[in-house]
């Protein structure tokens, strides 16, 4: 009787976790039915695998040949600004007794003070050569207002460089030095780049010997709003890296595995002023066009589709006022009446996909897109409007709503930083108003010029007591200008003379390496 009970207990125990087993074993697969189906593949995965293993980028790499390959055609810029002397623009009374005892002394009673010196400057930074015979790309901050600049190659060669041109508005400037057979980079294609690759960053950091650091693509069409400073028309389509950049670093390369150059480092992510996790620098694509520009022309041939757009900061609160739904593209808030976006019939409300069939997810995206043409090119932009997709071309035109090609560079520079159309006066309509020359302000756009409350129209004939008669010597005395800038002239037929305050303002060192 107990061997009975004992044996109908076995069999019990054992049909029980029998029962158990399968039990949870068809619980388990039902649930893994919702999560994922054995063996099945994501499509967003589709790429990472082939046949089953992992492709080639799972394979660590090696950075050593495209660091060998790259390093040599990165140099090292200094430059020196001479010290100069600066009216303070104290118009106060005189002091009395400064023909006896100097300014210093009484000078802080009168409310006086004589010229203020600024002694002289040294900085240095990087740059990337492009070709056999000299010519360098460097950021327009690494140079600017520079009297000398002076550049090392990597085998310590010292050459005397050549300012060929700038451009505050993307933050580049082109040089040229005496040489032949000099090593050079190898240009790659921004628009390949992928989030997530290997990338070197070369330069001359904190006044070292060249220096090489690696990191991935952390993001693309990375907006700061630092080049805003200096433009009106402010180009920032950023690549940003965790590659360590520091002071110095400006105007070094930025390279793939391969060693080709995809990006010129230029600004860091920083509260203290030094590396602190992100760095990020210019598409070469945009840099390639800039070059060619500035060594072609002497200065850069913008192209601007004529309409006006929200920046990535919008409030869902401001969206919703819009009417700006979720979703991938660049709202058109305005449309100018002589641009090209007009001519081709964008509306405001429509929503810019594409670019020449590259897809643009948001504002810097389509702006380092465009950045790529000149006046008169013709493109193809998509765009959606109710909903349903739409294919138009345009022809690009200028700021000024036409199609022509800028050739004065010292005028599209000024026109750059002070935000308006400027010519040298007439030398024949200057001789009626009985003045030497000056430079005419035919259309203010916004800016420094903007902000000063001068009108369309005004001749400038001196820049803090000091005359100027032409678009050059205007530069010039900008040039040695900081802060606030006493600006004097006309407004032809008469001939009161009135002034303005311009406030010309500078980069945050901070954030420039």
């Amino acid at each position: 009787m107990k061997l009975k009970n004992i044996l109908l207990i076995i069999v019990i125990s054992a049909s029980t976790a029998v029962a158990s087993v399968w039990g949870v074993g068809k619980w388990t697969q039902t649930t893994n039915e919702y999560l994922q189906q054995p063996g099945k593949i994501p499509a967003n995965y589709a790429a990472f695998f082939e046949g089953g293993e992992k492709f080639a980028g799972g394979i660590p790499v090696d950075f050593t040949a495209a660091a060998a390959s790259a390093t040599p055609a990165v140099v090292h810029i200094k430059t020196r600004i001479n010290a100069r002397t600066v009216s303070n623009g104290n118009t106060q009374r005189r002091n009395p007794f400064s023909d006896l005892f100097g300014d210093d002394v009484f000078g802080d009673m009168f409310g006086q003070r004589g010229p203020q010196v600024i002694p002289e400057q040294r900085a240095s930074g990087s740059g990337v050569i492009l070709t056999e015979d000299g010519y360098i790309v460097t950021n327009n901050h690494v140079i600017e207002n520079a009297n000398e600049i002076n550049v090392t190659l990597n085998n310590k060669q010292i050459y005397k460089a050549e300012l060929i041109g700038t451009d505050p508005s993307s933050d580049l400037a082109v040089l040229k030095i005496s040489g032949t057979g000099l090593p050079f980079m190898v240009l790659g294609n921004s628009d390949e780049v992928k989030l997530g690759q290997w990338c070197l960053a070369i330069g001359y950091p904190l006044t070292l010997d060249v220096t090489v650091t690696a990191g991935i693509v952390s993001a693309k069409a990375r907006s700061l709003s630092i080049n805003a400073r200096k433009s009106n028309s402010p180009i920032e389509s950023f690549i940003q890296t965790d590659a360590a950049v520091n002071q110095g670093n400006s105007g070094g390369a930025l390279v793939d595995t391969e060693g080709r150059l995809i990006g010129i480092n230029s600004a860091i992510a920083s509260p203290t002023g030094s590396y602190a996790g992100y760095s990020y620098a210019i598409p070469v694509n945009i840099v390639k066009k800039i070059v060619g520009d500035l060594k072609k022309f002497g200065a850069v041939q913008r192209a601007y589709l004529g309409l006006s757009y929200p920046n990535e900061n919008l409030s869902d609160e401001q969206k919703k006022e819009l009417g700006i739904k979720d979703g991938f593209g660049v709202y058109v808030m305005d449309v100018a009446n002589d641009g090209a976006a007009k001519d081709a019939n964008i509306r405001k409300g429509d929503i810019i996909t594409g670019i020449n069939g590259v897809k643009v997810n948001a504002a810097p995206e389509m702006i380092e897109q465009v950045a790529n043409y000149k006046p008169g090119d013709k493109i193809t932009v998509t765009y959606k409007r109710d909903g349903k997709e739409m294919t138009t071309n345009i022809i690009l035109k200028n700021k000024s709503g036409n199609y022509e090609i800028v050739k004065n560079a010292s005028a599209a520079n000024l026109n750059e930083k002070l935000g308006g159309e400027l010519e040298t006066y007439d030398k024949r309509k200057a001789a009626e108003m009985g003045i030497e020359g000056g430079v005419l302000v035919k259309k203010i756009n916004g800016g420094a010029l903007k902000a000063s409350k001068m009108q369309d129209g005004f001749v400038i004939t001196e820049v803090n007591g000091v005359a100027v008669i032409s678009i050059e010597e205007l530069k010039a005395a900008l040039n040695s200008s900081q802060g606030i800038t006493r600006i004097k002239g006309i407004y032809p037929p008469y001939e009161a003379v009135y002034g303005y305050p311009l406030n010309l303002g500078n980069f945050d060192d901070e954030q420039l390496p």
